[in-house]
């Protein structure tokens, strides 16, 4: 595969932010032209399958700012600074949905947008929640609705759009793909 490698000559970062970095890198191209990539450089991310023991699957409707609309999604957010991907699942969870749970299982990870950024995404699945006692605390600029829907309900917000993002159709496909291969 080296001969699909793209050499950095010359590396700019352009912002810092929040969330993000973007940086534009001047490149040497596999037949020795150059060229320009704008990256954005992410710390990475979790999102979390939570499945009720009736089979529900947890999500959140949410306000997305990009989109000027809310989405619904599974619990999900981004690594701290030398946090484990286990450890922001546990922690999102029980931010945005007041749940822990007894059990959390790394599924796999997957990158969102590899064309210009790096974040990658460690999805994970949550089985025996148990409804948190204490009150949980959403980040001071978040704001959710909570929802707890079956695999067909959801199947059907993909279809009229309220479900809008890869993650969250990744999530719905890989519970209906499991419970196929379960018959």
């Amino acid at each position: 595969m080296d001969h699909l490698k793209e050499t950095t000559i010359k590396k700019e970062k352009l912002f810092t932010g929040r969330i993000i970095d973007l940086y534009v890198e001047e490149v040497t191209l596999p037949n020795g032209k150059t060229s320009k990539r704008e990256i954005i450089k992410h710390p990475g991310a979790v999102a979390v399958i939570a499945l009720t023991d009736e089979g529900k699957i947890v999500m959140v409707r949410q306000y997305r700012k990009a989109m000027e609309r809310a989405l619904v999604e599974i619990p999900a957010g981004k690594l701290e600074k030398g946090e484990e991907p286990i450890a922001t699942a546990k922690r999102e969870l029980q931010e945005e949905t007041g749940y822990t749970c007894e059990s959390l299982t790394p599924l796999l990870s997957f990158y969102t947008s590899p064309g210009f950024a790096d974040e990658l995404v460690h999805l994970f699945i949550a089985n025996g929640l148990h409804k948190d006692t204490q009150e949980h605390h959403l980040d001071e600029d978040e704001f959710v609705d909570l929802l707890e829907v079956s695999i067909e309900e959801a199947q059907g917000m993909i279809e009229t759009q309220e479900i809008f993002d890869a993650k969250t159709a990744y999530a719905v496909q890989y519970l209906q793909l499991q419970a196929l291969l379960r018959k």
